[in-house]
């Protein structure tokens, strides 16, 4: 589903993405109050591995945890988005919005208007709206990615994010390690792991920096935190895949369907930065290394 793997697009001649997301867009984006939907993540990911025969059947099997768009309240504007922004009350709207705008706009230039808006939200709906993103922008990415289905994909999933975006509380930023594998090990646990992702959240109150290689060339940031290069912080954020899936197989016993997010939210990330201008690249790197830190801070058991 929202599993890290590779970003590279590819086509489906079959035509199956397109027809499985027209029949999940009149599906909400989550279920049972804040549950994620994750259908159209499961569907992208099942073509882009070459399963579409399977796509329509799997589809059946999710029915059950589906539910209706929810009505629209009113709408969103150029000019009352600020005070919309994290009301899931106004998702529909959200989501009529953003289709609105991929309809009259490119689509390029519609995200790149929108990610550096919502990345402070980066860790809003458990992460699954960057992921949503992620899978998203690499159906458009492939061969064959210029469609209406694929364009209102994006349009769900930056709706959805826009309004369950939430940013952590006012955090202390601890020095960056020299390394993914340290910075993960520097996170600070929460003490009291119960309740709920947003409850766990607000708990936090240090997280560690970006980590960076010691001597690494390029440009690194004033507080002496990740590189600002590009092509530096991709490598940084490609590390912090690797590590995080790594570290998956020896703390998932933690929680292991939370904790999987610590990897799937920076490869979402991972996969929508080459639709990206390459000056939002260093900041897309610190969201998600600030999304996986802090999945791990609440999610993460002591031990591995």
């Amino acid at each position: 589903m929202d599993s890290a793997a590779s970003n590279v697009g590819s086509s489906d001649a079959s035509g199956t993405l397109d027809e499985a997301l027209e029949r999940l867009h009149i599906s909400g984006p989550e279920r049972e109050g804040w549950l994620s939907n994750h259908a159209p993540m499961a569907v992208e990911s099942l073509v882009r591995h070459g399963q579409a025969p399977a796509v329509h059947r799997w589809i059946d099997a999710y029915r059950d945890k589906l539910e209706d768009m929810p009505g629209e309240d009113s709408p969103v504007t150029e000019s009352n988005w600020r005070e919309a922004l994290g009301d899931p009350r106004r998702l529909a709207d959200w989501i009529r919005y953003f289709t609105h705008q991929v309809e009259e706009r490119p689509w390029r230039d519609v995200l790149a208007l929108w990610w550096p808006r919502l990345l402070p939200g980066i860790s809003a709906g458990a992460t699954h709206p960057v992921i949503r993103t992620g899978h998203a922008v690499r159906a458009l990415l492939a061969e064959d990615g210029r469609t209406a289905p694929r364009h209102r994909e994006l349009a769900h999933a930056l709706g959805y994010w826009a309004a369950r975006h939430s940013a952590l509380p006012g955090i202390e930023l601890l020095p960056a390690e020299a390394s993914a594998e340290a910075g993960y090990d520097a996170v600070p646990l929460i003490a009291d792991q119960s309740g709920g992702i947003r409850e766990r959240l607000a708990r936090i109150t240090a997280l560690p920096q970006r980590p960076h290689p010691v001597g690494r060339a390029g440009r690194i940031g004033a507080d002496g935190a990740g590189s600002t290069d590009p092509d530096r912080a991709r490598a940084d954020l490609e590390e912090i895949v690797r590590v995080a899936t790594r570290r998956y197989a020896t703390h998932a016993h933690g929680s292991p369907v939370m904790l999987v997010h610590a990897a799937t939210a920076p490869n979402a990330v991972l996969r929508t930065l080459p639709a990206l201008p390459r000056t939002l690249w260093a900041a897309s790197v610190d969201a998600a290394w600030s999304a996986s830190a802090a999945v791990t801070a609440v999610y993460a058991p002591a031990e591995g």
